[in-house]
């Protein structure tokens, strides 16, 4: 069992940065493979990205080269750090896990464990 919680959404101007983290409890987190999605008002929930227990790392095609995913294993957090943001990113971001074995990183319902989510504002 995983418990996941997010933090740092918040409201940005377009063009702006901004850095959501999630912390996990438990104590296999390095073993764990995890994702960021998010889901905006009247949409489905769309793949961000995700970064192995390895490392490797996969975005969303709308995402790709303005967001990162990174992972501290000491501190059990993955980040998802957005940079270049658009009013189209505004959404809940949420956070997920999986453990090993053989998975689309990108599909949703591979990850048995999600958090609340944190809301992320981009104003234009």
């Amino acid at each position: 069992q995983v418990q996941l919680v997010e933090s740092g959404g918040g409201l940005v101007q377009a063009g702006g940065s901004l850095r959501v983290s999630c912390a996990a409890a438990g104590r296999t987190f390095s073993s764990y493979a995890m994702g960021w999605f998010r889901q905006a008002p009247g949409k489905e929930r769309e793949f961000v990205a995700g970064i192995t227990s390895g490392g490797s790392t996969a975005y969303g095609d709308s995402v790709k080269g303005r967001f990162s995913i990174s992972r501290d294993n000491v501190k059990n957090t993955v980040y998802l750090q957005m940079n270049s943001l658009k009013p189209e990113d505004t959404a809940v971001y949420y956070c997920a896990a999986r453990g090993a074995g053989s998975y689309n990183i990108a599909r949703a319902n591979e990850y048995p464990y999600w958090g609340q989510g944190t809301q992320v504002t981009v104003s234009s």
